[in-house]
């Protein structure tokens, strides 16, 4: 029912400054790059916050050569722009874009307030705190006219999106060539505002992406239920069935032609479900039909969960592990194709300390289980064994509500179902559970993110 696309790419700072490398070893000067970021920075300030006067504080690097390219272009376009410096580019590249503008200059505490104000002080590779000198100049101008930042807002680190002092929140960022990972995670979400990527002619290559929105193909016209995917929930002990309930509901609402629960817990979250005992549903694991296999949501450690694990590892069908199942992996494989669907505790329980780069640690949780891992949170970090990633910040808050994530385990597992690889799956159902979240608002729950499930398809 789905086609995954591949989102905008995104870069480290390392990706990005071997890019530009490479690029003017094959002959572009880097003067012509930064000529390029100026008229595509300018552009998008004219497009996005029309202005009739701006400051623009630029820095000595070429973040700041950057902001007197924009300088000459806004001045041309008829705005009144002032710069404010802490003094002469130290790069023969800013240097010479510097000496081509010849409107006011003052010095950067005494950078007047503007209905734009323009960050071009620190670029992507500034990975110290934020000097008394300079924050002092940024604290003097916040909230004094609404604030671009020239690649990444100063002081945000590019890479894991940690603020290194107090920065100036954007409400527009404007990337050279690639967002950057440090602007989707962290406080850069925040600081980041709107980001708008340019073209300045510098290609990527990278193994991390932006989650983008699914397209909706639709069955085929011949198509029978399990055609259009079968999933078995293994349902958690007496008492904790709604769990199930809701992974079960979701995968239906996902598309998923048929849901068997397992489990004795007696009532079924839909009449269009079948319940069958442990035994009945363990001889399904041979049906070839069966498409994918949710465990976890409700289920308590124990034998009868210890003795699923082994059964479902054996059987080799795609899983989705949630929850309580989570805590009973081992270190090492999981032995059969998955995906984990921790949030923040549960990540910590299984693989330790997230710490403060969050890519990375979810990329090496990848490595290790040799399974996907789509660690939940307001931006979800999504990781594949062999390397790539993928964030989705596709959400809203109200997510953060009991029983969102056992829905996002049945959407996972409605994909899986319906054939899509495991990364992809759960890029996909990431970006879907998030739409879904969008449009949940306050006093819902999480059994009205399952109603809404037909309104995000229908918005394909």
């Amino acid at each position: 029912m789905f086609q995954i696309a591949p989102g905008h790419p995104l870069v480290t700072v390392d990706t990005m400054r071997a890019a530009e490398a490479a690029v003017i070893a094959a002959g572009t000067p880097a003067l012509t790059l930064m000529e390029r970021a100026a008229d595509g920075a300018a552009r998008a300030i004219l497009a996005h916050l029309p202005t009739r006067r701006a400051t623009i504080l630029c820095g000595t690097g070429n973040n700041g050569g950057d902001g007197y390219g924009i300088a000459l272009r806004l001045a041309e376009a008829g705005v009144a722009v002032t710069v404010a410096t802490e003094g002469p580019p130290t790069s023969d590249t800013a240097a010479a874009m510097a000496a081509r503008w010849q409107g006011p200059v003052v010095g950067l505490h005494d950078a007047p307030a503007a209905p734009v104000m323009i960050d071009a002080l620190f670029g992507i590779g500034l990975n110290r705190p934020l000097d008394g000198h300079h924050q002092a100049a940024i604290d003097r101008l916040r909230g004094q006219g609404r604030v671009v930042a020239i690649d990444i807002a100063s002081g945000l680190n590019a890479n894991l999106g940690t603020a290194q002092g107090r920065p100036l929140a954007a409400d527009l960022t404007i990337a050279f060539a690639a967002a950057k990972l440090g602007h989707f995670l962290g406080e850069g979400r925040a600081l980041s505002g709107r980001v708008c990527v340019i073209d300045i002619g510098v290609p990527v290559q990278t193994n991390s992406i932006m989650v983008a929105r699914p397209k909706l193909v639709g069955p085929a016209h011949s198509a029978h239920k399990y055609d259009r995917g079968w999933v078995l929930t293994v349902e958690g002990e007496t008492g904790h069935g709604g769990a199930a309930g809701l992974a079960s509901l979701a995968a239906m609402r996902s598309g998923a032609g048929l849901v068997t629960i397992a489990g004795e817990s007696g009532e079924l979250p839909a009449l269009a479900m079948m319940r069958r005992n442990d035994e009945e549903a363990a001889s399904l694991l041979n049906d070839p039909r069966l498409g994918s296999v949710i465990i976890g949501p409700g289920m308590a450690t124990g034998t009868r969960a210890r003795g699923w694990l082994k059964r479902l590892t054996w059987a080799g069908k795609p899983l989705v592990l949630d929850a309580g199942i989570l805590r009973m992996l081992a270190e090492g494989p999981i032995g059969a194709p998955a995906v984990l669907t921790p949030h923040e505790g549960e990540f910590a329980q299984l693989f330790g300390p997230i710490g403060e780069d969050r890519v990375a640690a979810v990329q090496a949780a990848a490595r290790t289980v040799d399974a996907v891992v789509l660690l939940k949170g307001p931006t979800a970090v999504i990781a594949a064994p062999d390397g790539r990633v993928a964030l989705n910040v596709h959400s809203a808050p109200w997510l953060a509500t009991a029983g969102s994530g056992d829905v996002l385990s049945g959407m996972v597992a409605a994909l899986l179902a319906q054939g899509l690889p495991l990364f992809d799956a759960a890029c996909g159902a990431a970006w879907l559970h998030g739409d879904a979240g969008q449009r949940l608002g306050p006093g819902r729950i999480a059994d009205d993110l399952v109603a809404l499930l037909p309104e995000v398809f229908a918005g394909l």
